[in-house]
């Protein structure tokens, strides 16, 4: 058995989590974590709404790629949960890039017309056109939609069933 970080729980049954394994985790204030017992083991793992909602989004995704013939990639905000295309193979269940984590964070919603860079995931880049809409949650992000053409540049009709989408994966969740 490997040995861990000793932490004491204070009086309201909270423990510290290291900064270091906060951040090789990516976890940042305000994430929510789930709590799962495995036996006499108790183990925290990154909560994310849209992981356990995988199959919605990828029906999503498929359905519009069906029409639109352009790679759709959904993204928690950690790594690619849903992707249909071309690039499936490449990104599928890749961590998602710091750019890409940012512009969540950030709550963007734009459309690039001119062909341009994007890093999806460490070190893995595509060229072309893209639409991007951060998926919202009752008032958090939890996500993206990237709409991504290696060709063809973005139409306001791309842009407009992006946010679409992302609104769909957002309403997903309200109870």
């Amino acid at each position: 058995m490997a040995a861990g970080i000793i932490r004491r729980i204070d009086e309201l049954g909270r423990i510290v989590i290291p900064k270091e394994i906060r951040r090789s985790l990516r976890i940042k204030n305000g994430d929510n974590l789930e709590i799962l017992i495995d036996g006499e083991n108790i183990n925290l793992r990154k909560y994310s709404q849209i992981e356990n909602a995988i199959d919605m989004a990828t029906l999503y995704a498929e359905s519009f790629y069906q029409v639109l013939k352009y790679n759709v990639i959904v993204t928690d905000t950690d790594r690619v949960v849903a992707i249909s295309g071309n690039l499936q193979k490449k990104y599928l269940d890749k961590p998602i890039s710091e750019n890409i984590e940012n512009m969540i964070e950030r709550r963007e919603n734009f459309t690039l017309r001119k062909k341009s860079e994007i890093e999806i995931s460490p070190g893995n880049s595509e060229y072309g056109y893209y639409t991007f809409a951060t998926i919202i949650n009752n008032g958090d992000s939890i996500g993206s939609v990237i709409i991504l053409s290696l060709i063809n540049p973005m139409l306001e009709q791309e842009e407009k069933l992006g946010m679409i989408l992302a609104n769909m994966l957002g309403n997903y969740f309200i109870s």
